[in-house]
């Protein structure tokens, strides 16, 4: 029995390993010509092995750069594509640029900054006092999430105005959510428990109907 373990490596499973058998033949053929032919069905083996494959746009194109990437880009045939680069392929990925911006108070996020920005904007006005008021109540419930103890107007306003470079300020008599609306404490289960035992003082049970006799009609 021959085990997984003691067999080659398969260079892409997908296609499993009689595939790569075929493959491994088709290297070793001296003659040319055969040795494109059996490219060829090899190819249609593959398309029968891994059907999803011709979703993908031009899949044959897709297949015939498969089978030199199993081959170890060891087969020499005459396909109707060039095999593709091993540098391009080999090829690790470039490393993804992240925006790195200096947030002095990260609990109320990165878009809450931009907004606060695009406010100073404004022209001042009945519109932008809704907003810096729409503005300072979103503050609040992100400081909430962070902390879920308790804050004060006071401290919102001061980190509006600081955040927006003295730019924009809270009114004084300006009222913010609550902050029972923003942390909604469990609600207690008050139902009372009613158990189908028969209440011996009245000869009802708990719902109100009156238990049954423990002798029959007959008895009586």
């Amino acid at each position: 029995m021959e085990y997984n373990t003691a067999r080659g490596h398969l260079i892409i499973p997908e296609y499993g390993r009689n595939i790569q058998k075929m493959v491994d033949y088709a290297i070793t053929i001296e003659d040319r010509e055969k040795r494109t032919k059996t490219a060829h069905t090899i190819i249609v083996s593959m398309a029968q092995m891994n059907p999803s494959i011709k979703e993908t746009i031009d899949y044959n194109h897709v297949l015939w750069d498969h089978l030199y990437v199993i081959s170890g880009f060891k087969l020499d045939v005459d396909g109707p594509y060039p095999p593709p680069s091993q540098e391009i392929l080999n090829r690790k990925p470039d490393l993804l640029s992240y925006s790195v911006s200096n947030i002095t108070l990260r609990h109320y996020g990165k878009h809450i900054i931009n907004i606060i920005k695009k406010a100073t904007e404004y022209e001042e006005g009945e519109e932008k006092q809704a907003l810096i008021l729409a503005i300072a109540n979103q503050m609040k419930k992100s400081y909430l999430k962070w902390n879920r103890e308790s804050v004060n107007d006071q401290t919102i306003g001061k980190h509006l105005e600081g955040i927006s470079d003295g730019k924009l300020k809270l009114p004084e008599d300006a009222k913010l959510i609550a902050i029972s609306e923003v942390i909604q404490k469990p609600k207690k289960n008050t139902k009372k428990q009613f158990s189908h035992k028969s209440n011996p003082k009245n000869g009802k049970d708990n719902y109100g109907k009156r238990r049954k006799s423990n002798y029959s009609s007959k008895n009586n």
